[in-house]
């Protein structure tokens, strides 16, 4: 595989309290149609994966989001057909307004444990877990 096939993304798990988090379905518009996926988005040449997230969450959910308010968690390194994603993934507990459905997904507030409950992106679905650990190791 050469470097013109990987794909820089990012995601976030948006936290409305300790235990729930915000899911997207993936719209008619897109592959895997009705899979369900934490929100994110391409990086756009010149930005940093902070910056390009914040740019993502205000264009899908209408939130606004410092990047210094982003909190690093882990990584995803998956191979999907055409391309390889890279995916730093990232925690968001402070953030401005109120999340809408912008870009014709739906959206979903989960309880943490409930995650596994609904059909993931393949990249998606390894984080599952990782973000469960993650939330129990700092719970207040």
């Amino acid at each position: 595989m050469n470097l013109a096939n990987i794909l820089l993304v990012v995601a976030c798990a948006v936290f409305r309290s300790d235990r729930e988090v915000l899911l997207s379905n993936r719209p008619t518009n897109k592959s895997h149609v009705g899979l369900w996926e934490f929100p994110g988005g391409k990086v756009e040449l010149g930005e940093t994966p902070e910056e390009a997230l914040a740019r993502e969450l205000f264009e899908e959910l209408s939130i606004t989001v410092r990047p210094d308010s982003l909190i690093p968690i882990t990584f995803v390194s998956h191979p999907y057909e055409d391309f390889h994603l890279l995916m730093p993934f990232y925690v968001c507990h402070r953030y401005e307004g109120v999340p809408q459905e912008c870009e014709g997904q739906k959206i979903k507030w989960i309880i943490l444990d409930d995650l596994t409950k609904y059909p993931m992106l393949p990249a998606d679905g390894p984080l599952v877990s990782v973000l469960q650990n993650y939330s129990h190791k700092h719970k207040d």
